[in-house]
């Protein structure tokens, strides 16, 4: 397994993507998986999408649930690298 390439300004191992930025969009378009398309899960966030859209916008509690979490606990990036503070 090869390791990720080390980012400048950034720790090996971290995400150049936010947690805060992740979290807040999560939120603010959940519904839309906005924050999953941020970090780079697309099926996830496709996924949020389609579940806003069936259940007429009540999924969007998903996204939401989902930015909080992330603002909490972290989270990782499509490469499972954790997203910098």
């Amino acid at each position: 397994m090869t390791t990720p390439p080390v980012q400048p300004g950034y720790p090996q191992g971290v995400s150049d993507k936010s947690k805060v930025v992740a979290g807040v969009l999560g939120i603010v378009l959940g519904g839309l998986g906005a924050g999953r398309f941020y970090t780079g899960h697309i099926k996830i966030a496709v996924l949020q999408l389609v579940v806003s859209l069936c259940t007429l916008g009540f999924g969007a509690l998903w996204g939401l649930i989902d930015g909080i979490m992330i603002l909490v606990n972290g989270g990782t990036d499509a490469e499972g690298r954790p997203l910098r503070d």
